[in-house]
């Protein structure tokens, strides 16, 4: 399905009756990893997933977003198909946590305004927590950093339009290879912002699944926000990874069950 929000063609997958759940992806990810949790979650709930605005079959912004940017856009999807909500769910993974770790608080805290409200959350394997640079990647940042002011200096730069560029594609991260000049930017500004001040404001039941070899947002990040929010709860998947609900889809689905009273 496809709807224009804001200017933007926007992708979007759409299931079942009843209550309304709204699932957010990752960076570099898409609607159609949730497959599998659409279709259990779609026994009991309305669930609704789209690609965000950069990502799937969805319109690349036409100016890099922020955390805060994505939030407004959430908010703007669902006042266009979903005028008559008055509660609404949510469930994230990864970069989707964050926008729904800065909805719920801003929603509690007044900073946001929705016309509606948020009864309960997922968070699975989810960021907000700002990562701690390894050594490798404080050096490959200082080489990145230290090769681009050789450069512009030098005037290379100038004379070769793309020498930057390719540096950037070798000591940047494989998400950031792999970006469009917007959203390069939008991820630098996305990643940089620690969430952990939000997170005491997000007060509604929270249910946190987390893969303990996850190694993009650890585990220790799952047990923060347990420990931040007040009504948060973590589940722990072993042997999963970054993404719980595709390495283990049974107990995934199980841990979900539960919490949102799914029956198999």
């Amino acid at each position: 399905m496809n709807v224009n929000i804001d200017g933007l063609n926007i992708n979007y997958i759409e299931e079942g009756s009843g209550p309304l759940l709204v699932m957010l992806h990752g960076w570099g990810s898409n609607a159609d990893l949730f497959s599998g949790v659409i279709s259990f979650a779609a026994k009991k709930y309305h669930v609704v997933a789209m690609d965000m605005p950069g990502f799937g079959k969805s319109d690349e912004p036409k100016e890099p977003m922020d955390v805060d940017d994505y939030v407004v856009f959430v908010i703007s999807f669902i006042k266009t198909l979903f005028p008559g909500e008055k509660e609404i769910m949510f469930l994230g993974h990864s970069m989707g946590g964050r926008i729904i770790i800065k909805l719920a608080a801003g929603m509690r805290d007044g900073r946001i305004f929705t016309p509606f409200s948020i009864p309960r959350i997922i968070l699975t394997d989810a960021a907000g927590i700002k990562p701690v640079r390894t050594n490798e990647q404080q050096r490959r940042t200082t080489r990145y950093k230290k090769g681009k002011a050789f450069l512009t200096a030098t005037g290379i730069a100038r004379m070769f339009p793309g020498t930057i560029e390719r540096l950037q594609k070798k000591y940047g991260s494989a998400d950031y290879a792999a970006a469009s000049p917007v959203m390069r930017q939008s991820l630098v500004r996305v990643v940089n912002e620690d969430l952990t001040e939000y997170m005491p404001s997000v007060t509604m039941p929270a249910l946190l699944i987390w893969g303990d070899q996850d190694t993009a947002t650890p585990l220790s990040d799952g047990k923060k926000m347990e420990e931040l929010m007040p009504e948060a709860g973590l589940a722990v998947i072993q042997g999963a990874g970054h993404y719980s609900f595709l390495d283990n889809p049974y107990l995934f689905n199980r841990i979900l069950g539960s919490f949102l009273k799914i029956e198999d």
